[in-house]
């Protein structure tokens, strides 16, 4: 099939890199947002996507809005058979929808209808999930709430952070779209539509979310931790500034107790007190600085007893 591949992060690149290598069809086409300003000197960046398609020679399409009659006279004219989705980050409109013969095809990291939405991997981390997985749909005007093709299942590790089990299921995900596109072209899958039930929602990840609540037990903790790593990170308050913090280890309930928020340094380990046992603190990033070990933050900053993260 005459495939135009939709997508901009990294998670997304998998997806594409199995699709050029297909025999089965032709990326014609990619969709990916407009460069963008990235690093101290501000500079327009290609999108990771972008950057493949660059380098495989694929001619690259970055409509502000996928509206724009221009865009739409474009995606007429390259007539593809589908438009295969992942984590494309704009919504499409439906004169976009209709021009694929075989529709869009959207490629979201979670088990539907659960978590729904931006940040589906951060919310299955962040509400304790064991299972999580990823899912191929027909895309519809709806958040993701199109007829489903077919799932695959992944664990979620007890120390896997958004960032790990993303990049598993990018890995795994692309193996399952290019299967759906397969079956697609074959007429061996059918859509099936989502049960109403079990719906849940998973909004975007703003730095506020990932601010630690200082009340909250240390599971809670942990998992909202691990749930933002490595984007848009974690932090605490300290001593009126922002503290970036990487995941964490609960201690034993009985080991020891502080109260929330109280910080104690040993030599080896610097600890935070939670709602129930304290945690071990891994790797911080002061503001202005680099990310380093907890203990070597501790005797830089010369924390006295007593001091409170906030």
């Amino acid at each position: 099939m005459r495939l135009l591949f939709a997508g901009t992060p990294a998670p997304a690149v998998p997806a594409l890199r199995a699709l050029l290598d297909s025999p089965r069809h032709e990326v014609v086409a990619v969709l990916t947002r407009p460069d963008a300003p990235s690093g101290r000197g501000r500079r327009l960046t290609r999108s990771p996507v972008g950057e493949l398609a660059d380098a495989a020679g694929v001619p690259v399409l970055t409509p502000a809005r996928p509206s724009e009659p221009d865009f739409l006279e474009a995606l007429r004219k390259l007539a593809p058979d589908c438009a295969p989705v992942v984590a494309y980050g704009a919504l499409l409109p439906r004169p976009v929808l209709d021009v694929p013969t075989h529709g869009w095809v959207n490629l979201h990291f979670s088990l539907l209808p659960a978590w729904r939405g931006a940040a589906p991997v951060q919310a299955a981390i962040r509400h304790g999930d064991d299972v999580t997985g990823a899912t191929t749909f027909r895309l519809e005007e709806g958040m993701d709430t199109g007829p489903t093709f077919g799932v695959v299942t992944e664990t979620v590790g007890p120390t896997d952070t958004a960032g790990t089990l993303l990049g598993r299921l990018a890995e795994s995900g692309a193996k399952l779209l290019a299967a759906t596109l397969d079956g697609i072209e074959d007429g061996t899958v059918t859509a099936v539509p989502q049960p109403a039930d079990g719906v849940t929602y998973a909004p975007k990840v703003t730095t506020a979310d990932a601010r630690v609540p200082i009340d909250a037990p240390a599971t809670a903790v942990d998992r909202l931790i691990r749930s933002v790593t490595p984007d848009p990170g974690a932090w605490y308050e300290f001593r009126g500034e922002r503290l970036g913090v990487g995941p964490v280890r609960p201690l034993r309930t009985g080991e020891l107790e502080l109260a929330p928020g109280e910080l104690r340094v040993e030599r080896r380990r610097v600890l935070v007190g939670t709602a129930t046992v304290p945690v071990q603190l891994g790797e911080v990033k002061p503001k202005g600085k680099r990310l380093m070990a907890a203990p070597d933050w501790a005797r830089g900053a010369r924390i006295e007893p007593g001091e409170h993260l906030s």
